[in-house]
């Protein structure tokens, strides 16, 4: 059985760590109103352009001649999976969700023969990843120096996906991210966005019925969009773990600081009882030695 003076350090130490994950919680929630609101309205954009260029897509006759980041290269050889996670854990299961969504889509490729490569953004992501796949990585991008997720983190990750595709280093690329649904509840996603998948969630309310008249041609606005859409993608994706990731954590902070509190109880009864069997304890001893005498 501890001592009382184990009992007593041991209280002290749940209590602080109690303080510690209550304060965490309420940093979370504050930051989770901010990060829901922007991902609630990058949606509209993202999905918006996909429709463009679904729409653009459809119009276009010579296929062969189409861009390739539209269409493919014609084989489906060599994958590029983008993983985007947390650079900071004590966030539940917001980087293993991803992670796990993401351990399918990678087995299904080497299963196939197929060739894998991988990117992880978010430090989190790679240290999961690089047990099992670290001869798949093939590149790790972090950007915990920045206070909150802008386009021009994920314009430099689209960058980096055009610069490799025109290197004909890749056929096709996925990203891989949780989708903010509520604070309890994120969904682990998996988007194809290179060539763009009329399948997607983003693709699938576009209607085919509305004409577009365009200036310039399709070709020449695809050209443009095309890039722009990738780096969109991200950063729809970017906004949308921002937002998981501080629910998840909101959830995962509030359920310590409740399991921290029933832990306080526990021990605060079991320090009384040893307490009380102390004080008993020599009671005893003192009758018993006067009336020995």
């Amino acid at each position: 059985m501890p001592s009382l003076d184990d009992l007593r350090k041991r209280i002290t130490s749940v209590k602080s760590t109690q303080k510690i994950t209550k304060a965490m919680k309420m940093v979370a929630a504050a930051k989770l109103r901010k990060a829901q609101e922007n991902a609630e309205k990058g949606r509209p954009y993202s999905e918006k352009m996909n429709n463009i260029i679904l729409n653009l897509s459809r119009s276009i006759t010579d296929k062969e001649n189409a861009p390739k980041l539209l269409v493919g290269t014609g084989d489906k050889k060599m994958h590029l999976c983008i993983v985007l996670t947390a650079d900071r854990g004590l966030c539940g299961g917001f980087n293993t969700n991803i992670i796990k969504k993401a351990k399918i889509y990678f087995e299904k490729i080497i299963s196939e023969n197929k060739t894998l490569k991988i990117i992880t953004v978010g430090s989190k992501g790679y240290d999961q990843l690089k047990r099992q796949y670290k001869s798949y990585i093939i590149e790790n991008i972090s950007f915990k120096e920045s206070k909150n997720v802008n386009y021009f983190d994920a314009d430099k990750v689209g960058k980096i996906i055009i610069d490799k595709f025109e290197n004909n280093e890749f056929d096709v690329c996925a990203i891989f991210y949780n989708k903010f649904k509520n604070v309890i509840t994120q969904i682990p996603q998996e988007q194809q966005i290179v060539p763009l998948n009329e399948n997607n969630e983003e693709g699938a309310n576009s209607s085919s019925d509305n004409d577009y008249e365009f200036e310039p041609d399709e070709d020449e606005i695809l050209s443009n969009l095309l890039p722009k859409n990738i780096s969109t993608q991200i950063f729809k994706a970017m906004l949308e773990n921002s937002a998981s990731e501080q629910g998840s954590r909101m959830t995962a902070m509030d359920n310590a600081t409740r399991n921290a509190g029933e832990l306080v109880d526990r021990l605060t009864i079991e320090y009384n009882r040893s307490r009380q069997a102390a004080i008993t304890k020599e009671l005893i001893e003192i009758i018993s030695g006067a009336e020995s005498l």
